[in-house]
């Protein structure tokens, strides 16, 4: 993970400057398969030589430090990203996966999950976080939306599985809910997309470990990606994502049918109690 997203960084650069791999080895003094070897995330090539390339390629500072300290990690798998760690953007490597994922499976067992929230919710949600600052609030709400306007693109299959639970716990005000669920009914019909509940009637399920991502590729194996409070983790090694497959596997034959997801959510929104009634009472 972190060759791919080193690699796609340096294409990035590469396409900024208007420089082909050969022009850039050129100016360099390089014979082009050094360039090609950095582009293709691999080990290698010197941080001074690195240095070099970065430089010529004009790299804002930030960019500059991430870039030289993923180069030295590029040969790890399995990638622990603690919220302090200084990196400025946390949702990029998820971001740059999912960009190039065949497959999205998602599971979320306390709120509605991340790519079906409507943007009233998100809201509420981000506002809510104590990690966040004022100023960086915004910012997030913004990174979520473009990530769901990324991967539900239709170029992709995505299935959700989303704990009964989590349709009701109260975020924001009734109207708010409301359209949450109006919302999840409005993106269920989509072909691309796969809405599906587990019932609270279920008891304990497979789920109860918390909730994760799945990400499936067409030429390299599948990653997984959880999030906690302190950090984000992303797993590649097989055996571990086995795991992971499982309790997808067993997911999918507890939860309810599409069909059914949607008269659950329908028949929670007539449990709703209206605006004008709360304000009555």
């Amino acid at each position: 993970m972190r060759g791919r997203e080193f690699g796609d960084a340096i294409r990035a650069l590469l396409r900024a400057a208007d420089l082909t791999n050969r022009a850039a080895a050129e100016l360099l003094g390089w014979q082009e398969a050094k360039v090609s070897e950095l582009v293709n995330g691999k080990e290698g090539v010197s941080d001074v030589d690195l240095a070099k390339l970065l430089g010529l390629l004009r790299t804002p500072p930030d960019e500059f430090d991430h870039l030289m300290a993923l180069h030295r990690e590029t040969h790890q798998r399995d990638w622990l990203q603690p919220a302090k760690s200084g990196v400025t953007d946390r949702a990029r490597t998820l971001r740059e996966h999912e960009k190039i994922a065949s497959g999205v499976t998602g599971w979320s067992m306390n709120v509605v999950h991340g790519l079906v929230q409507a943007p009233d919710y998100i809201t509420y949600m981000v506002n809510s976080s104590t990690r966040l600052s004022a100023d960086e609030r915004p910012a997030v709400v913004s990174s979520r939306m473009a990530r769901q306007n990324a991967v539900l693109d239709g170029y992709r299959a995505v299935t959700i599985y989303i704990h009964e639970r989590a349709l009701r716990l109260p975020v924001g005000s009734p109207e708010v809910m409301a359209d949450q669920l109006h919302h999840l009914l409005r993106v269920s019909v989509r072909p691309y997309l796969t809405l599906r509940v587990i019932p609270t009637s279920l008891g304990p399920h497979a789920g109860l470990a918390g909730s994760f991502d799945m990400l499936t590729f067409k030429k390299i194996p599948p990653i997984v990606y959880v999030e906690s409070e302190g950090a984000t983790v992303f797993l590649e090694d097989q055996p571990s994502v086995g795991l992971y497959e499982d309790v997808l596997k067993s997911l999918g034959r507890t939860a309810l049918d599409e069909a059914q997801t949607r008269k659950l959510i329908t028949d929670i929104i007539g449990e709703e109690p209206r605006h004008d009634q709360l304000a009555e009472e």
